[in-house]
């Protein structure tokens, strides 16, 4: 009878793991002209590769720009196939780059920055067979995804996670968009996310500021834009006053849209058309 019962578990269990990785999203619209290059690896770390999904417009008269794009969840689940709202920026005239990168069952911190990282060096080295303008480079996250597009785009010319990606070149992107992302770790370092993502450095405070984009803001910082919901039950609303304050210590161009009683994402229509005019109002005043 055990035995059976053991194999009834065993059977559910196979078919419902089956159902999740069969888990199929809507693909990604892109303009005609367009080309889509699906899981293109970026890097390859232990066996684990590195992918990410690239529509460009190789036709187009001069380099486009380009957004990298981070899917949050906690750096413990997610899958780039879910992001595919990229309508805005194609229409004008951004190529995408939609980023996987591994998750804390992979490995954990500081994994996630170093493959975001190689990402974007990866963009740097082919920009010419890619029609991109690595002048023009904005990287986009929220969430978890967020901190990780703060993380790549704050960290600049250091190359203290680029190990697995050495570059010589300069590496500046032009804009960051943080969507409600993690900015300190350090007062969250007991929360469960990020516990299991910072594994045994979880009370290595020197570890947990190298791996907290706040602590990498700097006058050359790259021009960012924050938006959270101010009664946000996931990431607290403090994490991006915290940034933007040290953002306009430092003289950094930012703006901070507050989305009153908004929650983890999730913005009502009203709230998402505001959002995306304020952001694209900040990148057309960067030329972008």
């Amino acid at each position: 009878m055990k035995k059976f019962l053991f194999l009834i578990i065993l059977s559910i269990s196979f078919f419902y793991n089956t159902f999740a990785q069969q888990q199929t999203y809507k693909p990604v619209s892109f303009p005609q002209g367009y080309t889509s290059q699906i899981d293109v690896i970026y890097t390859q770390v232990n066996g684990w590769n590195g992918r990410m999904d690239l529509y460009t417009n190789p036709k187009a008269t001069t380099p486009t720009p380009i957004v990298i794009n981070i899917h949050g969840g906690g750096w413990n689940h997610g899958e780039k196939e879910s992001q595919s709202g990229f309508g805005s920026f194609f229409k004008n005239g951004y190529a995408v780059a939609n980023v996987e990168y591994r998750l804390v069952d992979v490995a954990p911190a500081p994994a996630a920055i170093e493959d975001v990282r190689c990402a974007l060096i990866y963009l740097y080295k082919h920009h010419k067979e890619l029609n991109i303008d690595t002048r023009k480079i904005v990287i986009m996250g929220g969430s978890s995804g967020g901190h990780l597009a703060l993380m790549a785009g704050l960290l600049g010319n250091d190359k203290r996670f680029d190990s697995h990606c050495p570059f010589d070149g300069n590496i500046k992107v032009a804009a960051i968009i943080d969507k409600y992302g993690v900015s300190n770790l350090v007062p969250l370092g007991n929360w469960k996310s990020a516990k299991n993502w910072l594994g045994v450095h979880y009370n290595n405070k020197d570890f947990i500021k190298s791996v907290s984009p706040v602590f990498y803001v700097s006058e050359t910082s790259p021009p960012t834009f924050i938006v959270h919901g101010d009664a946000d039950p996931t990431v607290p609303y403090s994490q991006s006053e915290e940034l933007y304050k040290k953002l306009k210590e430092f003289h950094v161009k930012t703006e901070f849209l507050t989305i009153p009683n908004g929650k983890h994402g999730k913005f009502t229509t009203e709230e998402n058309e505001l959002l995306s005019e304020k952001m694209w109002s900040f990148l057309k005043d960067l030329g972008l």
